[in-house]
């Protein structure tokens, strides 16, 4: 197994959640960036949106993820990621990446107000929209998929427990 693992895929599909079990499970340490990107500009994700624009905050969310520097961590990024050409390149030389995905109602209806959430949505763009856009990125960037639709956390957790120890 690659050195970290890092996990992508929609806002409220679990990337955290998961993140710190699978930590916990395999003795690695835990990171979220959206944490490290909100205590190096000192502002939340919702605030850094609308001070900076989409493309603002994308530049730090790249700045941040690529300058990521651990092993033997799982790492947990913003959905927001896949768009960061050089965060995934260094993600994808550090570590395996596994997707964890859920369909569109899935994540619907855990995602109450996106905007609150800080999530990264261009004017007049839907999470409908922003969901298939994502969709294919995860797809491209994934070692991994992991399939959460209809499963209980522990249940999703096994899975990619097991996926790992098949690498």
């Amino acid at each position: 197994m690659k050195k970290n693992i890092i996990f992508i895929g929609m806002p409220a599909v679990g990337k955290s959640t998961v993140g710190v079990v699978v930590a916990k499970r395999l003795g690695y340490e835990f990171i979220d960036t959206d944490l490290l990107i909100q205590k190096q500009e000192g502002r939340l994700l919702r605030e850094i949106i609308a001070e900076e624009g989409i493309d603002g905050f994308l530049a730090i969310e790249n700045q941040v993820n690529r300058e990521v520097e651990a092993d033997g961590a799982v790492i947990s990024p913003g959905g927001s990621v896949v768009y960061c050409e050089e965060a995934m390149a260094h993600y994808k030389e550090t570590g395996t990446v596994v997707y964890l995905q859920a369909d569109f109602e899935e994540i619907s209806g855990r995602l109450k107000n996106a905007k609150k959430r800080g999530v990264a949505l261009r004017e007049g763009q839907t999470l409908r929209d922003l969901y298939d856009e994502r969709t294919k990125l995860f797809e491209a960037y994934a070692d991994i998929t992991v399939s959460e639709t209809g499963q209980e956390l522990s249940e999703t957790i096994e899975k990619v427990l097991e996926a790992l120890d098949r690498l």
